[in-house]
């Protein structure tokens, strides 16, 4: 199976492997993952530690141990839309009906157990990296990290809101307002580990909406978030009385719909590895299309 690395040549002399590692954003958990489960620092084909100091030119390279995932989740042969990869990330199209990750409801059957079996054939030995997830039935981009280290900074990315992700929702009734910003904040329901509501001691959430099209009993709207939060499309929506067409958990109807009318259809990040910004764009599902 593939070790993951990272090599480096070292720009200027005097620096401490330590503050080097530190620039480059290894943090110090995974510095001691490495040292204590089977990773290499190298220098010059070397094994040192942390305190070494560097010279001009010298190779630097970080070998990380194999990564090991629950073995309460299973491989399973599921069919991927893989629209980009490299070593570090994979972004692809997930498909309506499909949870993201096992859960109590849903063990199997998820994107993260076709990940695994994806990784075994490819001989790629590490777990599940998920670092925007999508609800079961949503449709559209997702992005997942393909090692510890890429998951670390494109999780401090989706924190500082640097990971962009554009929507298109179908939603009953016509919204008057052309766009505007939903700022309520959320929280889980009393009662219910799945159902979420407007509540003054929920979570900070925004969600900026702008209708595309409106019909005679329907609105085809493009929303993106300044926040995260579980179901918050769905919750915002509804709270204005416009919930989205399929979403019977906040008061949709399923007449036209078997799911949520909800696609994520763009997706932009910076590859801090690569150092180059990344957008991706998918066509909208065929019975989103329909509602058109």
């Amino acid at each position: 199976m593939k070790s993951f690395q990272l090599n480096w040549v070292v720009e200027e002399g005097g620096v401490l492997l330590r503050d080097f590692f530190k620039e480059k954003t290894v943090s110090r958990s995974a510095l001691t993952d490495i040292k204590y489960n089977g990773g290499k620092i190298m220098v010059n084909n070397k094994e040192v530690t942390v305190r070494s100091i560097l010279q001009k030119g010298d190779k630097v390279r970080l070998v990380f141990p194999p990564e090991s995932h629950s073995l309460s989740m299973q491989e399973e042969m599921i069919p991927l839309d893989i629209v980009y990869e490299d070593e570090h990330c994979l972004v692809l199209n997930k498909q309506p009906y499909i949870p993201s990750i096992p859960s109590r409801l849903h063990p199997k059957g998820t994107i993260a157990n076709g990940l695994l079996f994806y990784y075994r054939k490819q001989g790629i030995d590490r777990t599940v990296h998920i670092v925007t997830r999508l609800d079961k039935d949503t449709s559209g981009l997702m992005l997942i990290a393909k090692h510890r280290y890429s998951h670390s900074l494109f999780s401090l990315q989706h924190q500082q809101k640097q990971v962009k992700r554009t929507y298109y929702a179908m939603v009953h009734g016509e919204i008057e307002k052309d766009f505007d910003v939903i700022d309520s904040p959320i929280a889980r329901k009393e009662g219910s580990i799945i159902e979420r509501c407007i509540h003054p001691d929920g979570q900070h959430a925004v969600t900026y909406y702008k209708v595309v099209k409106r019909f005679h009993d329907r609105s085809f709207v493009q929303l993106a978030l300044d926040t995260g939060r579980t179901h918050q499309i769905r919750v915002h929506m509804s709270s204005m009385g416009h919930p989205l067409l399929g979403d019977t958990l906040y008061g949709g109807e399923k007449t036209k719909i078997l799911r949520q009318a909800l696609h994520s259809k763009s997706l932009q990040f910076f590859h801090p590895i690569l150092e180059k910004t990344l957008y991706f764009e998918t066509d909208i599902p065929d019975d989103i299309k329909y509602l058109l």
